[in-house]
């Protein structure tokens, strides 16, 4: 089992090269630099006072140049420096926002999964019923939905016509002086609908999915076995069938992980919180290159330490993985 991890670890470290070769090289490429978006709105700005940003920001180097020496710095863990007026270190900006989108994201994370795999194990084990004809519609409706779209209803529905919850932030003015219950009720109410948005979509095709692998196990042998044998129902489902119908799942949960930052884009730049997910649609408009590739790499380690995960917990749930792997 050992080596098969180190095996799985030494295979990150060139694809994770490649991943920031090809993302520096495509981030640079993109129209507008970021030089011009400063200066776009200040005719005053000369050529000369362009040229002299330019090599205060490293861009007036060739691109490969440019590529090695941030490689370098990464290799120290160094980020650089936002090209914001702040020009501050991008390690901080991160380290303000990260928790924030992390912790948002694995509620989501939870909901999902907690809710999606015994609403795919209700709809297989009902099998064409109204249960599962109902939850089909579901299903249709969750991919069908755009996230940007039901963020806004449930905003103008939740928040402006009923005035129930908060439609943007974390925490209401004056929060610092709630007490603890009070302070926490309110951070729960701005996160009901952020944690809705996040997982509603994902919640509808993975539960799709788990019905779709629960059925696909209940068809096996080994199960008409097990029935034969006389075991409950509930036995059969829960003890025998469940734990293999999961085994798709886990490369899923693998997958979710660099969705923590990925997909926060879109929520967290309409309900205005401060994560990941803003830091970098901000970087991403002012072509930051410093915060949009320090985000980016994050998200790229996230998603091999995603395929690892998924990779190590498939040679735990199926021995002949891990042997096949030494």
């Amino acid at each position: 089992m050992a080596r098969y991890i180190i095996q799985r670890i030494l295979m990150l470290i060139p694809l994770m090269l490649g991943i920031t070769l090809i993302t520096f090289t495509v981030i640079h490429l993109a129209p507008g630099e970021p030089v011009e978006m400063q200066v776009a709105m200040n005719p005053k700005v000369g050529k000369e006072a362009r040229e002299r940003l330019r090599k205060f920001y490293g861009l007036d180097k060739p691109l490969h140049e440019q590529y090695v020496t941030w490689v370098g710095k990464l290799a120290r863990l160094d980020l650089g420096r936002s090209f914001s007026s702040d020009n501050r270190p991008v390690v901080d900006k991160i380290k303000e926002r990260l928790p924030v989108t992390i912790s948002l994201n694995i509620i989501a994370l939870l909901l999902e999964f907690g809710l999606a795999i015994p609403i795919g194990i209700m709809a297989a084990t009902h099998r064409d019923t109204w249960l599962d004809k109902g939850i089909t519609v579901f299903v249709f409706v969750g991919f069908a939905v755009p996230t940007f779209w039901l963020a806004l209803l449930l905003m103008y529905f939740f928040g402006v016509k009923l005035n129930l919850l908060p439609i943007s932030g974390l925490h209401s003015l004056g929060s610092a002086n709630f007490g603890t219950v009070q302070y926490l009720w309110d951070l729960a109410k701005h996160l009901i609908m952020p944690v809705m948005v996040a997982s509603f979509g994902s919640l509808a095709g993975l539960s799709r999915y788990m019905r779709s692998t629960m059925l696909n196990v209940i068809g096996q042998d080994y199960i008409t076995t097990a029935r034969a044998k006389g075991l409950s129902e509930r036995t059969v489902i829960y003890k025998h069938a469940l734990r293999n119908a999961l085994l798709p799942l886990i490369t899923l949960l693998g997958f979710s992980i660099p969705g923590l930052i990925g997909g926060s884009v879109i929520f967290e730049t309409i309900f205005a919180i401060p994560g990941m997910g803003q830091l970098f649609y901000q970087g991403a408009m002012s072509r930051d290159y410093p915060v949009v590739m320090g985000i980016l790499v994050i998200g790229a380690f996230l998603t091999l330490i995603g395929n690892l995960v998924a990779d190590v917990s498939y040679a735990l749930a199926d021995p002949r993985i891990r042997q096949g792997g030494g």
